[in-house]
């Protein structure tokens, strides 16, 4: 959150600026964030309770539902294109662009989702019911709790995405609810990624990043 908050804040000093570094800090803060999110996950990997082997079909269901959801507003009402974002092919083709892709891939597609479920439905999910947190079942339902994370994670992706978000956030949330599996909840955030990825890679809409 720190690197994504100092991308933001570059981003908007360095607006309208020659140098890359500033003007589109993203394209050095997305592979900072992959490389030292994934370094941390990988250092606290036996701390985290994932349960990969319960609710693989409601995750699928779920994956793609969201994923639906996440595009409709183009399909249902005629919202106008978002080609403005993340392009793979900001610094050139080839080896360049590959290098640009697929850290953007492996942020999309295993680093955020991995990550926002330890969060959202491992971590806040249970602590506001009662803390400390590791005493509350994964999947234990409260009102206050599923609200407030439904709430907080759409407002975490402010914007265009918020509606999509706060349906997201309701959805996953059942889903850890249902299968009492953190890991069901990652494979559902991977999979309405990886199938998000390749809608933008087919239409050119980097804004969906």
């Amino acid at each position: 959150m720190v690197l994504l908050a100092l991308g933001e804040l570059l981003g908007h000093l360095g607006d309208g600026l020659a140098n890359w570094i500033l003007a589109a800090p993203q394209y050095w803060v997305f592979p900072l964030q992959t490389i030292v999110c994934g370094v941390l996950l990988m250092k606290w990997w036996r701390s985290y309770e994932f349960s990969w082997g319960k609710g693989w079909g409601f995750a699928l269901l779920a994956g793609v539902i969201v994923f639906g959801i996440w595009i409709s507003p183009q399909w249902l009402f005629g919202y106008p294109p978002r080609t403005d974002g993340f392009n793979p092919s900001f610094f050139g083709e080839g080896a360049p662009f590959w290098v640009n892709t697929t850290l953007r891939v492996i942020r999309l597609v295993i680093v955020v989702p991995l990550l926002e479920e330890i969060f959202w439905r491992g971590f806040l999910l249970r602590y506001v019911m009662h803390d400390p947190f590791d005493e509350v079942p994964i999947g234990k339902f409260n009102w206050s709790s599923f609200i407030w994370v439904t709430v907080l994670f759409g407002v975490a992706h402010w914007g265009p995405d918020f509606c999509a978000a706060l349906v997201t956030g309701a959805i996953y949330n059942v889903l850890a609810i249902r299968t009492k599996s953190l890991g069901a909840c990652v494979i559902a955030h991977a999979l309405t990624n990886l199938l998000l990825g390749a809608y933008i890679f087919r239409t050119g809409q980097w804004g969906f990043w």
